[in-house]
């Protein structure tokens, strides 16, 4: 580590060795990114109940391993990571701060729960299921997998008659949501505590820290951001974790990673087709399957995870026939085609509405005959966690370790190399018949041209995707 406020040399500490207190850990594993994990008992009771080895069966990156065939790492070795992130979070500041800011057992004890189950509500599918198929089958649905993690964690607690105490119970499922729509939970005691896991103050917590390291690494692309650094000089200083200003670089590439995951494999063109894809099957299969009925209660939810695909798949049953379909077209890579895809404006950025199949079907030549169940438009937006603006801005920062006053850096001073502008939105058009790619590419450039004035799609839709026809049955 660096120096502390006494000017004596800390010991660094990596994410792969244990707390100082790891005879009390009862059970270790070996995790493929960080090493050897340590699982307390307390833990344990969680992860060995069948709703949390249920996330053995979600994907983390949902169907993105359809293109990126290592993408198949689940959210159950996901939670055990930022279970060690936020153990050893909060052990650095017990260890350097812990008698300044009055860290106890029960504080190390509760964000390490609320690390290991931040997660334990997720739905099928990554995000997808939640943002696509849930608000098309119920209209205005207001559903989260935080909301639904605070639940499962009260009937896991209920149902395998759990020993915890309720204040703990009470702070890790506020840590949980802590950042829920960008707001941290407001002041509280030891309010620092609420940034490990889920930071709504800012965004830097461990939650990042893991996913983005791992996600990098199971598709097999680099990573030049490194969590370590800043696991290594934080600080707390008025109740807020604080980062050393010369490690503004390091954050920079926390949210440029994030963003560059989030465009080139998140939201990758083909991985959003086999989720367009996924999502009508689930709807079509949904009035016979009752997919949406199960997100009422824990006790059914629990049961619903990434193999209802394979469920869907292997049915016999008539009433299945249009989804079982869909998912074979998946299996046979004859997916809705990508036609093409242009970036907003910078200009135009503040006042974008989302463009819909009807816009772009009210913009093809008279002589088309395209209806809006042919075209499929997403509406994508990439930041850098805080919308327009410099994430940096929300991040307080001190000079050195003999320094107490907490501070932000101005954006010119950063760096001029750095952008000028901390948001994409891009829009994408589909179209579920390879037949039209041609009819809706076009009407996708007349979109543009009466929306902007001129394409400002980056190129033309290539040739051969026109002429793309179906396979052969």
């Amino acid at each position: 580590m660096g120096d502390c406020s006494n000017g004596e040399r800390l010991p660094r500490c990596n994410s792969g060795a244990a707390p100082f207190d790891a005879r009390q850990f009862s059970k270790h594993i070996h995790d493929n990114v960080h090493g050897n994990i340590y699982l307390d008992r307390q833990a344990l009771k969680f992860i060995d109940t069948e709703q949390f080895q249920r996330l053995r069966e979600l994907k983390q990156l949902g169907l993105t391993y359809m293109v990126y065939p290592g993408a198949v790492h689940s959210r159950f070795e996901h939670s055990l990571g930022v279970y060690w992130l936020a153990s050893d979070a909060v052990h650095r500041l017990k260890t350097y701060q812990g008698q300044e800011l009055g860290i106890e057992s029960f504080d190390v004890q509760t964000v390490r729960l609320a690390g290991l189950l931040h997660d334990v509500g997720h739905g099928p599918f990554s995000h997808m299921f939640e943002r696509e198929f849930l608000p098309r089958v119920r209209d205005g649905i207001r559903w989260s997998h935080e909301d639904m993690s605070l639940k499962m964690i009260d009937y896991i607690v209920d149902e395998h008659s759990i020993d915890i105490d309720s204040g703990t119970l009470k702070k890790v499922k506020e840590m949980i949501v802590a950042s829920e729509e960008g707001k941290s939970v407001g002041a509280k005691e030891k309010q620092f505590l609420y940034d490990i896991v889920a930071n709504g103050r800012n965004g830097i917590d461990v939650d990042k820290f893991d996913y983005i390291e791992r996600d990098t690494r199971a598709c097999g692309l680099g990573c030049n951001f490194q969590f370590q650094r800043l696991m290594e000089t934080m600080r707390v200083i008025d109740n807020e974790i604080c980062y050393r200003a010369k490690e503004y670089l390091t954050i920079h590439k926390l949210f440029s990673t994030r963003a560059d995951l989030h465009r080139t494999v998140y939201t990758h063109p083909k991985v959003k087709a086999i989720d367009l894809m996924v999502v009508d099957a689930l709807i079509k299969a949904n009035d016979h399957l009752q997919i949406d009925s199960l997100i009422d209660e824990p006790a059914q939810y629990w049961m619903l995870d990434d193999t209802i695909v394979k469920t869907i798949e292997t049915s016999t049953h008539q009433d299945l026939e249009e989804s079982r379909n869909l998912i074979r077209r998946i299996r046979r890579r004859d997916i809705y085609q990508f036609c093409n895809e242009f970036a907003v404006p910078k200009e135009n950025l503040e006042y974008f509405k989302n463009v819909t199949a009807q816009d772009i079907i009210c913009s093809q030549k008279s002589d088309a005959q395209l209806n809006e169940e042919d075209v499929i438009v997403t509406n994508i937006k990439i930041d850098l966690t805080s919308g327009r603006n410099n994430p940096l801005e929300r991040i307080s920062f001190f000079q050195d370790y003999d320094s107490f006053e907490k501070s932000h850096i101005k954006d010119d001073r950063i760096s001029h190399l750095l952008p000028a502008c901390y948001q994409d939105l891009i829009v994408r058009v589909y179209t579920r018949d390879p037949k039209l790619v041609e009819a809706v590419s076009n009407a996708f450039e007349n979109f543009q041209m009466k929306t902007y004035g001129e394409k400002t799609q980056v190129h033309a839709t290539p040739e051969k995707k026109k002429r793309l026809k179906y396979k052969e049955k």
